[in-house]
């Protein structure tokens, strides 16, 4: 059973995606906020296996909101569901640290799937979001010279963790010990200045690696 947090200043909004869930028989909803201040105050105290989080609220934003729950160092996912456009609105959203991005014209069909596949530690994504990401990543890239190339092996350690393998998974999926995977990882991070998950599933959008969660 999932653990949801419910963000949206719109209380029938909540309502609704509450019936929804529930009604699912796959989702708990624990609390609900509707504020982006008492989002990140309720994701702290909860610690909830996911927070839907609306983007246009009154004083802290949902991508505010969003980079403070990304900070406060627990496991919680985050999935955007709004009803702006990915155009303007996706980037800064995975910038702050979103795992998903979902419009809300879609939530009646594909909310609890796109909820499984981020708690599940997949990206769940629009369609147009590889292209996006490629073309922000064309706009940043400035003169100075290319990363190191990855092995193949490195390669294929950063697209299993960007699909949500972990190093013990990887590992049995390559025949190697996890630690082993782990030290490619590493090794992988450092050659292209990767922090956490969230820039290897950005590197794995980036360079073809990855198909975001919703185009399957």
């Amino acid at each position: 059973m999932v653990r949801a947090l419910l963000v949206d200043d719109h209380a029938v909004v909540r309502a609704g995606l509450r019936a929804l869930l529930e009604a699912s028989g796959r989702a708990e909803v624990v609390g609900e906020a509707s504020s982006g201040e008492e989002a990140v105050r309720k994701a702290r105290i909860l610690e909830p296996d996911i927070v839907v989080m609306d983007l246009a609220m009154p004083g802290m934003d949902g991508v505010q909101a969003t980079r403070r729950i990304a900070a406060l160092g627990i496991e919680t996912k985050v999935l955007v569901l709004t009803v702006h456009d990915e155009d303007e609105f996706l980037l800064p959203a995975l910038n702050a640290g979103a795992d998903g991005f979902l419009n809300k014209s879609a939530a009646d069909t594909d909310l609890m799937g796109a909820i499984e596949a981020v708690v599940r530690g997949h990206s769940y994504l629009p369609r147009r979001a590889a292209e996006l990401i490629a073309r922000q990543k064309k706009q940043r890239r400035g003169a100075g010279e290319e990363p190191e190339p990855l092995s193949d092996r490195e390669r294929t350690v950063i697209e299993l963790t960007a699909r949500g393998f972990s190093a013990a998974e990887a590992g049995r999926e390559m025949c190697l010990s996890r630690k082993t995977v782990e030290g490619y990882i590493s090794r992988a991070k450092l050659k292209l200045g990767l922090g956490n998950r969230r820039d290897i599933v950005r590197f794995a959008l980036e360079n073809g690696l990855l198909r975001p969660e919703a185009e399957e």
